[in-house]
């Protein structure tokens, strides 16, 4: 069980907006406001009485949730489709696997540039989904450590949205490395791991209304490095793009609902949400190469 309350957050958004000002990234006023912030917070409460108490799921119960949903506009495909693309587009089509297809958002796009499509997911749900988009693909059941698919049979393997959502990425990579051919390419984009520390986790509602994350875990540059050097896969790019520096958000003074924290609680403290967030990496993507 996660414990997830309204007031620790924002404290924590608060503490990271502060070290940026103790290393000078913030002025002496910035500080101040940010201290008076605390004492507010401190003596609000309805955060003090708003935690909640939320379960750990798995990624097939929670992807069978979200798949009704998972098309909807989502901040994440636009980050990572133009790294993937651009990568993607350099190659010459073949066989390729998307691997933890999801509603088969990469598989069409891979279709469309002429690659010969297999996906694979671990959610029965997510692929009935992605039959339907993509007729002429190959859908398969079946989990990134244990790939359906022949040894050395593809010359690209897609995957976004996943890694965060194994405990270790070492038996993946090391599929990913068994099913290439030699030459064969690797393209990941996942949610950058001081997201994950912040708590950007796919949110679900239980059949019963109580509220779940999808199990998430958070890996680090350093992590994949080894992976991928272990399973005998050579590093040809990584991304980290930034989130935009842009402006702080619109203050509101009223607790959102919990399916929209962390998000919401960003807007109860917006000038500290945008000192902690502003320039840090949103997304990792990697291009690796058998």
């Amino acid at each position: 069980m996660i414990y997830e309350h309204p007031l620790a957050y924002v404290l924590g958004l608060e503490g990271i907006a502060l070290l940026r000002a103790y290393t000078g990234g913030h002025d002496r006023a910035f500080v101040e406001a940010r201290l008076a912030e605390i004492r507010k917070f401190l003596d609000d409460d309805t955060l003090a009485e708003a935690a909640v108490e939320v379960s750990r799921v798995d990624t097939v119960s929670g992807y069978r949730i979200w798949s009704r949903t998972y098309d909807a506009p989502n901040s994440a495909f636009d980050l990572d489709e133009p790294f993937i693309r651009e990568i993607v587009d350099a190659l010459p089509a073949g066989d390729a696997l998307d691997a933890a297809c999801g509603t088969g958002r990469l598989s069409a796009y891979l279709a469309g540039r002429g690659h010969r499509v297999r996906g694979v997911d671990s959610s029965p749900d997510m692929l009935e989904r992605a039959r339907r988009r993509v007729p002429q693909a190959e859908f398969l059941l079946g989990e990134l450590t244990a790939l359906p698919v022949p040894d050395e049979s593809v010359d690209l393997v897609v995957c976004s949205l996943a890694l965060t959502h194994v405990s270790e990425l070492d038996p993946v990579l090391a599929e990913f490395a068994r099913v290439l051919r030699p030459g064969g390419h690797v393209v990941t984009a996942d949610i950058h791991p001081e997201g994950v520390a912040r708590g950007v986790v796919p949110s679900v509602r239980l059949p019963d209304g109580r509220p779940g994350r999808v199990a998430t875990h958070r890996h680090l540059v350093g992590d994949y490095v080894r992976a991928a050097l272990a399973a005998g896969l050579q590093v040809r790019r990584c991304e980290e793009p930034p989130h935009p520096p842009g402006e702080p958000r619109e203050r509101t003074e009223t607790l959102g609902p919990w399916d929209v924290w962390p998000w919401a609680l960003c807007d109860l403290a917006p000038e500290a949400a945008h000192a902690a967030t502003a320039g840090t990496p949103s997304m990792l993507i990697w291009h690796f190469q058998r």
